[in-house]
């Protein structure tokens, strides 16, 4: 018996990391509803961005291209909404489409939402409470404030959507988070939620930054020391070591992060249960991730935009009983430029030529193709803009990863901008270019940057030349200065 193509529920929420779901093993959380997901259908481990921020990564997302491609390289770089995206080809093939939330991809005419019959955004990041909303209408759409709690809110406009649409048609709904986003401000429902709990520390909290590139202690986003009074909801205190303001802070911070989530988890419970009570639960694909990790307190730090893994790995679980067995892990490679080309392929809707990105619908049936991919490309084009992370590229593959700071905003907007809120965030990059080689099987959490061990130059060559094979064959190019 054939079934018509699946709807899709498509919820992604804005940093959130996936050691932050009890169905990765959380040890600081327990988010019961998102493990629903998990446990109906597969959990995916190695899920990755190209770009971790939050705009290119959105980009990708859509339309299943690279940012150099899709012309989304930072957060000053909105998307050309005339762009090719897995919304438009499914609303063309019949589907009813819908985007509620955070879309941060720009506004006015040639920014907003298009591909969609419905939808309500957040004009930039948005507020938590009481937040203005983009609604459709002249020049790009009205501004309107809503009364209440961000995340309830996106919840409330998607169930009623939901209500709404034609039940004879398939559904593409998009479901988008603000949280947990900075600066992690909770409902009152879970504002005494961890009060009297110590969270558990992370294992690199206290980290130093030797034995990594000079890219590592330039970075201006250490927990506490960079924080200010909006993050931690209080005044800093005087003369504290920075071990122990690292560890002070943490737990603030860390408990604010969670109550968002938790709000989050409680409304992804809300959707699930409209679908059990409508009788759609068989023919949905739910699809839950983030644009991005991030670091709760892991490396010392908050914030996301490196390579390693804590920034790079995307949460990633879906449920579709019709191909998905309940309970499965996979462990292959999948990237968020994917996501376009699986969503059609499901459809029954073709594939452009143009996405880089590939369908990774066997994998969901328990089959990894012989020819999947073993390593992926990755670059970060915001030199010094925002936190003072330097410019990279690099690749990572099951075992390695390979990474090289350039320290060259190479003309992108949004780029070599030392100053945040008025004042400086780092020292300034004036390093030479630099390479960082991880062993991810001895050393998972990175500490050791073995590049220029002599033992290791062998791997060192190969993963070089791979990453420069695979910068050519996504159509990107190395910079001027990586050269033998």
């Amino acid at each position: 018996m054939s079934h018509r193509p699946p709807n899709i529920l498509f919820i992604m929420t804005d940093d959130h990391a996936a050691h932050a779901m009890s169905c990765y093993g959380s040890r600081i959380n327990r988010t019961p509803h998102m493990d629903r997901i998990a446990s109906g259908g597969m959990r995916f481990d190695n899920c990755f961005c190209t770009n971790s921020i939050c705009t290119p990564s959105r980009a990708a997302i859509l339309t299943g291209t690279y940012n150099h491609i899709n012309g989304v390289t930072t957060l000053a770089t909105v998307m050309n909404n005339t762009l090719t995206t897995f919304p438009k080809l499914l609303q063309l093939a019949g589907y009813q489409t819908a985007i509620f939330g955070k879309w941060h991809l720009g506004e006015g005419p040639r920014h907003c939402p298009t591909g969609f019959d419905d939808w309500a955004v957040l004009p930039g990041q948005g507020f938590y409470h009481n937040p203005t909303f983009i609604f459709p209408g002249p020049n790009g759409g009205v501004k309107r404030t809503v009364r209440g709690y961000a995340t309830d809110i996106i919840t409330d406009m998607c169930l009623d959507w939901m209500e709404q649409r034609d039940p004879d048609r398939p559904f593409c709904l998009l479901c988008h988070h603000k949280a947990p986003h900075r600066p992690w401000y909770s409902d009152e429902k879970h504002a005494g939620l961890f009060l009297h709990e110590e969270i558990p520390e992370p294992e690199t909290l206290q980290d130093t930054y030797e034995h990594r590139a000079k890219a590592a202690a330039a970075a201006a986003m250490r927990v506490g020391v960079h924080m200010d009074s909006t993050d931690l909801k209080c005044e800093m205190p005087l003369e504290m070591p920075e071990s122990e303001l690292r560890r002070w802070a943490y737990q603030r911070y860390i408990k604010d992060y969670l109550r968002t989530v938790q709000s989050v988890d409680d409304n992804v419970g809300r959707l699930l249960d409209y679908l059990d009570a409508k009788g759609l639960t068989e023919d949905t694909l739910v699809v839950y991730t983030s644009d991005q990790g991030f670091f709760l307190g892991d490396h010392g730090w908050y914030d996301k935009r490196f390579m390693y893994e804590e920034s790079l790995r995307m949460p990633l679980i879906m449920r579709y009983p019709r191909e998905i067995a309940p309970g499965r892990i996979n462990r292959d490679i999948v990237l968020n430029v994917d996501f376009a080309p699986l969503f059609l392929d499901l459809a029954g809707v073709g594939v452009p030529r143009e996405m880089q990105g590939r369908s990774f619908r066997p994998l969901l049936r328990g089959s990894t193709p012989p020819d999947w991919r073993e390593a992926f490309y990755y670059r970060y084009w915001m030199n010094r803009a925002h936190h003072n992370v330097a410019a990279h590229y690099g690749i990572r593959t099951h075992a390695y990863k390979l990474i090289y700071y350039y320290y060259d905003g190479c003309g992108q907007p949004g780029t070599d901008e030392p100053l945040c809120a008025g004042r400086q965030v780092g020292p300034p990059l004036d390093f030479e270019p630099e390479w960082e080689l991880f062993d991810l099987e001895r050393d998972p959490h990175e500490m050791r940057n073995i590049a220029h061990e002599p033992e290791c130059a062998g791997v060192f060559r190969e993963l070089r030349d791979l990453l420069h094979q695979l910068q050519a064959e996504v159509g990107d190019e190395r910079h001027p200065s990586d050269r033998d």
